[in-house]
């Protein structure tokens, strides 16, 4: 392991200094003194990003613990982990001796993020909650709790922030499994001047090698998977308890001829392969009939697979400004996946996009994500 990645510079300008390095970058007294709120789930990467901070000379620093509402109210749908993440997270901060508070958003991630999620998911289209949970609830109302208190706000999420003159760019970190700019792609400028992510720079197995060293609490825990406001709940279970389930026809798109049923089309998304219970496969989800409950399937190479070239996306963010017409790269999904594709403006809030190579998992209501180099340019959502 490369222990000199530790002592990068990480987003925001402060060095990494588990242990002092010559030529490392000299942060002033006022930098360090500045009020740091320190999100911190229970898990690893936060934890690490915390230790960095305090170990980097920064004096002033709390650490939030933000609750959502239903890992109390659908708790009978599965194992809600937030008493065991608290937990986690109290032992973290006594070992360096950093002051916790728990802030319950319980209200606003059911109005901001789960009630869009659901109406997206009953008009037929695949929505992405993680995007909204950062744009509107972790740097959203999370920032609105803390004016007047902090002067940024840290997390343990692997992106980077660049800056030029006054302009603040959103950067992908180095781990390109685990970079995660695609969730962070609706931010704009007053976010991220406020934002530290103190392990952008490193990659997953860095931040495990240091947790080790550092003999946190969490060095052993797993990471979290899924959507950010179900913890460990079902998310099927989740949907079904929201919208029912009806029986509808699981059909092929081709033959016009009935494979099998399914028990509501809120399940399912545009590409996905797994758990259509078919013989005979792959199948695809190519698409749904709303009105009808109907879900069309179909071989990967036959019918409109080989046509997923070419989508439409509106309600546009841009970080950093617009870009001009032409070639950039798109995350069509959160992964280190980067396909090349051509912009076409079509209205200041609505775009073209032609992808080099067909893609058969592009869903009404995903976010698609675009990219120039390293720089996440920002997004909008597939029509």
């Amino acid at each position: 392991m490369d222990r000199s990645a530790w002592k990068r510079p990480f987003a925001g300008g402060a060095a990494l200094p588990l242990r002092s390095a010559p030529g490392g970058l000299r942060i002033s007294n006022q930098v360090l003194a500045m009020k740091i709120a320190v999100l911190l789930s229970g898990g690893v990467d936060s934890s690490v990003a915390l230790n960095l901070l305090k170990r980097g000379g920064y004096r002033d620093l709390t650490a939030f613990y933000l609750k959502v509402w239903l890992e109390d109210e659908l708790a009978f749908l599965g194992e809600c982990p937030w008493q065991e993440d608290l937990r986690y997270a109290r032992a973290v901060c006594e070992q360096l001796d950093v002051p916790l508070e728990i802030v319950s958003l319980q209200s606003a991630y059911r109005d901001k993020v789960v009630e869009h999620a659901l109406a997206e998911l009953a008009a037929g289209r695949t929505p992405s909650p993680d995007i909204l949970c950062n744009q509107r609830i972790k740097f959203g109302e999370f920032f609105r709790r803390m004016n007047g208190r902090c002067a940024k706000v840290a997390s343990g999420h692997y992106a980077r922030i660049g800056q030029r003159g006054g302009t603040f760019f959103l950067e992908r970190g180095p781990d390109p499994v685990k970079d995660q700019t695609y969730f962070l792609s609706n931010l704009g400028q007053s976010q991220l001047r406020r934002i530290l992510f103190p392990i952008g720079h490193l990659t997953k197995e860095e931040v495990r090698l240091l947790a080790a060293e550092l003999d946190l609490p969490t060095k052993n825990r797993k990471d979290s998977q899924g959507i950010c406001f179900l913890g460990k709940i079902n998310y099927r279970d989740f949907v079904a308890f929201h919208l029912g389930r009806r029986r509808g026809d699981l059909v092929a798109l081709e033959s016009g001829e009935k494979l099998g049923e399914h028990q509501g089309f809120w399940f399912y998304t545009t590409g996905q392969r797994h758990g259509l219970g078919l013989g005979g496969g792959p199948w695809y989800v190519v698409r749904k009939d709303v009105d009808r409950n109907i879900v069309y399937v179909s071989h990967k190479d036959q019918g409109e697979l080989r046509q997923r070239r070419r989508f439409t996306a509106s309600k546009l963010n841009w970080i950093s400004g617009r870009p001009g017409a032409g070639t950039v790269q798109v995350k069509l999904r959160h992964g280190p996946e980067l396909s090349p594709c051509r912009l076409e403006f079509l209205a200041p809030d609505r775009l073209q996009a032609t992808l080099d190579l067909p893609d058969p998992g592009i869903a009404p209501g995903q976010h698609a994500v675009f990219y120039q180099g390293r720089r996440c340019l920002g997004g909008g959502t597939i029509e």
